[in-house]
């Protein structure tokens, strides 16, 4: 890698995720918009070209005049080009894994979908990853080639409609939808079809994202590989704070630092790097293949966690059940883990916590998305009482489906220690569920809102944490103990294992309550003194 220069112009970098259904045709797309390939673009992996099918997320890019839109609020950042990424993610569903690893760092997600077929299972998981990581959607509808055409636009506008239908519910209401062939029947030269038009909508649903230097750094990193020479170079996106050359990295999966030898942005060399930047970073002395994918960050800004506090919120379109000790599939920053999961929520009757919304930038750009407005991100408080719950709670559903459910939150306990940021997403599935059923596999979402680094957590942490269950026991009067006309009754109840219930009331199905317990009672029993006359064999 070569020294920086800064002659180049100032270019904003805006991430576009190519998201979609197996074979829907978004490789083709990413190709045929591209002008500078990156680290595994257009299935470079041998695997991916002998099988067919993307395998892991390919990069790519190309670069436009940056929109009037953005100039005009843009206001002194001097931007003069928008470069726009493609981030080609996988449509298989054993790699979904790796799709929500790579929604997780775009700004805007293109759906890709085959005309002919319409939406599949993974076109649906795509769409609701989309829902809990993207703020904006354009819908491709590739291949429109294959249809007649004396029926091609009559299709088209039938398949919009169909869209529009199924999207009215969800955060992309009214997206646009537009139509392309990527790769047309026919002979190699022939030209993609509706590109160009494309790439104006492209620029015309991009907005000025938040972009802070400020901060700790965090990068997401997924590729790693040497150059002989020259070093091991790291891949990734910048999610917060900034780079540059000298900086001292750390990588906390390993617990080893690094110094940034140079830094290249698509094969420029550059002297530094922000947020939302898609970067190669050169590094001295490390081996490529102790990591393939994960994080790197400032020195000490992460933590490695054994357990977290999360709230949570069931997705609608899972079936099955949420239950307490069930072990789901937890992806926290950019990590999948298996997890123990124990649901609980406010006591029965309890006030909800006083709520506050997720950290959101300033709004720079007028036309920029709205922020989720039921944010996942309230403060935890370990100064009062939770109640658990077997499994997770429904709230009650008007008709067509309204409604809320109760404020809750889970404790995740990780089979092996993961890194991951605050307040991050947490994505919970069932990714052991037949991919060839047509059943969503994600359960929940949340944010990660306590973390446990003690590997003795239950030990020194976990005791602040204040959850108790009702339990219900059962007896019957054995005796009565005095005479009826004393105005003092006594009955000895006995009850299996009824120590836990010292001095509390006890109620019987025929008298009122405000039973006190009296010393003496036999052992399995307790004598109780009632002001009202107690019955043999009573309740």
């Amino acid at each position: 890698m070569a020294d920086s220069s800064n002659n180049h112009p100032k270019t904003l970098n805006f991430n576009v995720g190519v998201l979609g259904h197996v074979d829907s045709g978004k490789t083709s797309l990413a190709r045929a918009l591209s002008s500078t390939a990156s680290t595994a673009a257009f299935d470079k992996n041998p695997q991916s070209r002998e099988r067919g099918i993307t395998l892991d997320l390919g990069f790519s890019s190309f670069t436009v005049d940056l929109p009037e839109q953005l100039r005009a609020v843009s206001g002194g950042r001097g931007y003069d080009n928008l470069q726009f990424t493609l981030v080609d993610c996988p449509g298989h569903a054993s790699l979904i894994r790796t799709i929500i690893g790579g929604a997780q760092i775009i700004d805007l997600m293109m759906l890709v979908v085959d005309v002919v077929k319409g939406i599949q299972t993974q076109t649906a998981e795509c769409l609701l990853i989309g829902e809990l990581t993207c703020p904006r959607m354009v819908v491709i509808l590739n291949k429109t080639d294959l249809l007649p055409p004396n029926k091609r636009q009559t299709a088209i506008d039938k398949m919009t409609k169909r869209l529009h239908k199924t999207l009215e519910n969800t955060r992309f209401k009214d997206c646009p939808v537009i139509a392309v062939a990527a790769k047309p029947v026919g002979p190699e030269t022939e030209e993609p079809q509706g590109v160009p038009d494309l790439i104006e909508l492209l620029k015309i649903q991009t907005y000025l994202p938040h972009r802070d230097p400020g901060g700790a750094l965090l990068m997401a990193v997924d590729h790693c590989f040497s150059i002989r020479g020259q070093g091991t170079v790291m891949t990734g996106t910048i999610l917060q704070g900034a780079l540059a050359v000298n900086d001292t990295v750390e990588i906390p999966s390993l617990k080893v630092t690094k110094k940034v030898k140079s830094i290249q942005m698509f094969r420029l060399p550059v002297s530094g790097a922000m947020q939302g930047d898609r970067v190669g970073v050169c590094v001295t002395q490390f081996d490529p293949k102790l990591l393939e994918r994960g994080v790197v960050c400032t020195p000490g800004s992460l933590h490695t966690l054994h357990a977290a506090l999360i709230s949570v919120r069931k997705i609608g379109y899972f079936k099955g059940s949420l239950a307490t000790r069930a072990k789901f599939h937890i992806t926290v920053g950019h990590e999948t883990v298996m997890a123990r999961v124990t649901f609980f929520g406010l006591p029965p009757g309890g006030s909800p916590q006083t709520p506050t919304t997720d950290p959101q930038p300033p709004p720079s750009d007028p036309h920029s998305p709205q922020p989720d407005p039921s944010p996942l991100s309230k403060p935890f408080s370990f100064d009062r009482e939770y109640f658990h719950q077997d499994e997770y709670v429904i709230g009650q559903r008007a008709a067509g489906g309204a409604g809320s459910d109760p404020e809750q939150w889970a404790l995740l306990e990780f089979e092996r220690p993961v890194t991951c940021p605050s307040l991050c997403l947490v994505i919970g599935s069932k990714l052991d569920t037949d991919i060839h059923a047509n059943a969503c596999r994600l359960a929940f979402q949340g944010r990660l809102l306590e973390g446990f680094e003690e590997k003795n957590y239950s030990e020194t942490t976990l005791p602040r944490l204040h959850i108790y269950k009702t339990k219900h026991k059962e007896g019957q009067v054995e005796r009565c103990c005095l005479p009826p006309s004393s105005s003092q009754q006594c009955v000895c109840v006995y009850t299996p294992s009824v120590r836990v219930a010292n001095s509390l009331s006890v109620v019987t199905l025929q008298s009122e309550p405000n039973v006190r317990e009296r010393k003496g009672a036999k052992e399995g029993g307790l004598r109780k003194e009632s002001g009202k006359e107690g019955t043999e064999g009573e309740k």
